[in-house]
């Protein structure tokens, strides 16, 4: 039993980027499809496919890497809002990852989206995690 899926989904993606692995299977949610359309939307994935049959259903991401230098598209996936301490922010304290060449992606009352798009649409909320 996952405590904290959204912890595992990053986990799972970290641990196959230092594998180099080129596809990535995860249990399915709305939270991680919504997060994972992030992720592709902002070019740090590839491709994605959300299958439905085996009855939770899985997400298939392909990984994005360089083609000369086979570097990982994404350096670092941090969980920033646990179970156990939930970090929420308003719509003046919108966190800005590495000066704003990372995304945060935040769950808000507009649903999932990042902190560029929060401060456009002028809302908080809470800090899922941080992509660079």
């Amino acid at each position: 039993m996952v405590t904290d899926p959204i912890a595992d989904f990053l986990t799972r993606i970290r641990n196959a980027v230092l594998a180099n692995h080129r596809v990535v299977e995860i249990p399915k949610s709305k939270i991680k499809v919504e997060i994972t359309r992030i992720l592709f939307e902002k070019g740090y994935i590839l491709n994605y496919k959300v299958e439905d049959e085996p009855r939770p259903g899985i997400i298939k991401i392909a990984l994005k890497y360089h083609p000369v230098s086979k570097l990982s598209a994404i350096n670092s996936l941090v969980r920033i809002s646990k179970p156990g301490l939930r970090k929420y922010v308003d719509n003046e304290h919108l966190p800005r990852v590495l000066n704003g060449l990372g995304i945060a992606i935040l769950s808000t009352s507009h649903g999932v989206m990042t902190d560029k798009e929060a401060r456009t649409q002028n809302v908080g909320g809470e800090v899922l995690c941080h992509i660079s």
